[in-house]
């Protein structure tokens, strides 16, 4: 993720030409057992310890006033839980969909900022990952164009949105609606612009979706893309910062209505495949992401949101409607100021069409249990205590409980741990 700057009014701190960051994390995550009297192909098993490995270089330049030029080599390794299926709102955005017991190199970004400052007041950028330190306009407009994720940009939130750092669960670092384009790793190719004035924030961008859902591979010509828009509002409440965001997706490619899937395969008695009935169509969804600092050590985040649940998710989870509310304590008055404690509420939901086309043996991006004939929500609880060791290393313990797994009220509820160890410099 990028670094969420650090603003402070001080005297001109001159501009970074060139930096060299870096990251590795570990995380070694396990279930237990739990009710499982039947199980699909997407299915979440039980007894089993998993690990994922990644290490990242963040590698930046200035090539001309204004611009940075940032690559992220990386490198990556392991698998999630049952190959990261089986609940809709994994517990570790650490694993991704490609999972391979070798280690394997991908250039992850590759992207161009350009900021044009408007004039007015200037505030100092503190330097960081994908962040060349300097000074810049508080009115500006900021280009970013190349390959990058979605949440670099959009649904950003400073208490849950890093799972190197705060919370684990898919559906707490992005809103579970937010059916971002991404490859199987996250990321995608496109173009963001953002408009910043006072405390308003506007921000619009186009990307490739996958060539097929969920795919290993993304659309180079968007001839199937998404249109992302959203604002923000910064404010102080009793002099403590938060802000506001709504953000917007609509989806435009070929994707299949559930029930079109279901239709076919009971008229010729062939296995639901939604691949024989995907035809171009709009997929869209809107949500609402709060985050609140309370004290100086204490901060409130929320999300909200609802897709549409009539057309099969693309490329980021199987969540047509999704409520989050958690919290994160910094451990000033146990004299650990630099330790986290972190607690997160989770809710997950699909529509009727979802739910008729999974009760009938479909498969969906993440989850299927071959059958659904007792469906509920997925209720997800996390909670993490992140220790600071030495300035540059972290260790978290992690946990959580996750009620009706792939909302299937016959399965579960699964209990999560894991350990994650995160190095930065």
């Amino acid at each position: 993720m990028f670094a969420l700057p650090a603003f402070a009014q001080a005297a001109d701190q001159p501009a970074q030409d060139w930096a060299i960051h870096g990251q590795a994390t570990l995380v070694v995550q396990g279930v237990g057992g739990f009710a499982s009297p039947y199980g699909g192909a997407n299915s979440l098993a039980p007894r089993q310890v998993k690990e994922t490995v990644d290490a990242t270089a963040f590698i930046g330049a200035r090539p001309w006033k204004g611009a940075e030029l940032w690559a992220n080599p990386e490198m990556d390794q392991g698998f999630g839980l049952s190959n990261t299926l089986g609940v809709a709102g994994f517990p570790s955005a650490e694993a991704y969909k490609v999972g391979r017991a070798s280690p394997y190199f991908r250039l992850q970004r590759l992207f161009v900022r350009q900021t044009i400052g408007l004039g007015g007041a200037r505030e100092n950028v503190a330097p960081g990952a994908n962040q060349l330190g300097g000074m810049r306009d508080v009115d500006r407009i900021v280009i970013t164009a190349g390959k990058f994720g979605v949440g670099d940009v959009f649904d950003t939130n400073a208490y849950a949105h890093d799972p190197r750092g705060d919370f684990l669960n898919w559906a707490a670092v992005d809103a579970g609606t937010f059916d971002y384009a991404a490859d199987a790793w996250g990321y995608s190719t496109g173009i963001a612009a953002e408009l910043y004035r006072g405390a308003w924030a506007l921000r619009i961008g186009g990307f490739n979706l996958s060539k097929v859902p969920n795919g290993e591979t993304l659309e180079r010509d968007f001839s199937q893309y998404q249109i992302d828009a959203e604002i923000e509002h910064r404010h102080a409440i009793a002099g403590h910062p938060g802000a506001v965001r709504v953000t917007l997706f609509r989806n435009r490619g070929r994707f299949s209505r559930f029930d079109d899937a279901l239709a076919l395969a009971q008229a010729t008695g062939n296995p639901l495949d939604p691949a024989l009935t995907r035809r171009p169509m709009t997929r869209i969804g809107v949500h609402f992401n709060l985050e609140q600092e309370l004290t100086s050590d204490l901060g409130l985040f929320a999300r909200a949101g609802i897709a549409d649940g009539a057309i099969e998710p693309y490329d980021f989870t199987d969540i047509d409607r999704s409520a989050q509310i958690g919290a994160v304590l910094r451990g000033s008055r146990w004299r650990r100021k630099d330790d986290r404690i972190g607690l997160a509420l989770i809710a997950n939901g699909i529509s009727a069409a979802h739910r008729r086309y999974l009760d009938a043996g479909g498969i969906g991006v993440l989850i299927g249990d071959g059958r659904l004939p007792h469906a509920g929500a997925e209720q997800i609880a996390e909670l993490f205590y992140a220790a600071r060791i030495t300035p540059a290393l972290e260790a978290t313990i992690d946990a959580q409980h996750i009620a009706n797994p792939g909302y299937n009220r016959d399965r579960g509820p699964a209990n999560v741990l894991a350990l994650r160890l995160h190095a930065a410099f």
